[in-house]
């Protein structure tokens, strides 16, 4: 491992997307260091997803999540951004900040260049890439041998995921991208979906080997709570087996695991949607070559996520101890 320097702050690069990565951000942005964001470009859905197929550029949604979630915005801002329209013919469904990403695309002409002219103005405390420019779709094999296409799908087919992959399986991720993961003191993948947001950008060729090469603390955050028809009755091992099948065995130095238990008519509530809580299982965890730690991680309001807080607290106190 190397060691920094005496007062440089410490260098982390997270990898995945979707909401749960968002809520982490928002916390780790606060605290002294550099952050690169790596977000997955396999959104088909919704506002995404049409403007994808319109404009034949990458989905936007992703992104703009993150972005907003760094971003040194007013409240009102953020709003704007992240506002839905109700009505309008074309226009009903469309979320605003994906609209100015893919005007900000057709004005310059480079995805990654709209991205990081928009977060300028956003005063986005870090830097935003997409694992890559290129479109994406991303297919799943399920234990039966049938093939789903298209993130959206996968979760509906209702059968048991044995691996996803890319069209075209020879993308390329950015340089920056590489530059990135090279210089980090940490890197970190997670909370997100396991086959829709983390997998997705290690699938791109290149990322998953200059990840390897790094000599950054690897981190993964396991969910909390486990996904509807991704990872139903996943256990955490079960997790990192997963990302293993995908990229090879010895890729994270630590995993941090939830061992809170919410009350149970919280459980009863998400059990109704096909959620329950992933089990720190932490011998089998260690079997992988990692070290574990599990902790209290859970914040309950509405929804359970993470306690992002706490969270942080352990990136930072692991990566300073790199």
């Amino acid at each position: 491992m190397q060691r920094m320097q005496p007062g440089r702050k410490p260098r982390i690069v997270v990898v995945g997307g979707g909401t749960g990565l968002s809520v982490m951000l928002r916390g780790l942005k606060e605290l002294p260091v550099e952050i690169t964001a790596i977000v997955t470009v396999a959104d088909d859905g919704g506002s995404s997803g049409r403007i994808r197929t319109d404009l034949q550029m990458p989905p936007p949604g992703d992104i703009r999540n993150v972005m907003v979630a760094l971003a040194d915005v007013e409240p009102l801002l953020e709003q704007v951004l992240q506002y839905r329209f109700q009505n309008g013919n074309g226009l009903a469904g469309h979320n605003l900040g994906n609209l100015m990403i893919a005007a900000l695309k057709e004005i310059t002409g480079d995805f990654n260049h709209a991205i990081q002219y928009l977060s300028r103005v956003l005063a986005v405390r870090g830097r935003v890439l997409p694992s890559t420019g290129q479109e994406v779709v991303l297919c799943a094999e399920m234990d039966d041998g049938s093939l789903v296409k298209g993130e959206s799908q996968i979760p509906k087919a209702g059968k048991k995921i044995a691996r996803v992959f890319l069209e075209p399986e020879q993308v390329q991720p950015l340089p920056e991208a590489l530059r990135a993961i090279e210089e980090a003191d940490g890197i970190i993948l997670g909370p997100g979906s396991l086959y829709t947001s983390i997998l997705p950008n290690l699938l791109v060729k290149g990322l998953p080997e200059a990840i390897r090469r790094s000599h950054a603390k690897k981190i993964y955050i396991c969910n909390v709570m486990t996904q509807a028809g991704e990872t139903d009755h996943f256990t955490a091992s079960d997790h990192v087996a997963a990302i293993t099948r995908h990229v090879g065995e010895g890729f994270f130095d630590v995993a941090i695991v939830n061992r809170q238990t919410p009350p149970p008519s919280i459980m009863k509530r998400y059990a109704s949607e096909g959620a329950m809580v992933v089990e720190a299982d932490v011998k089998r965890l260690e079997s992988f070559g990692c070290k574990v730690i599990a902790d209290d991680l859970m914040q309950i309001e509405t929804v359970i996520r993470h306690d992002a807080a706490k969270l942080n607290r352990w990136i930072v106190d692991l990566v300073h101890a790199t």
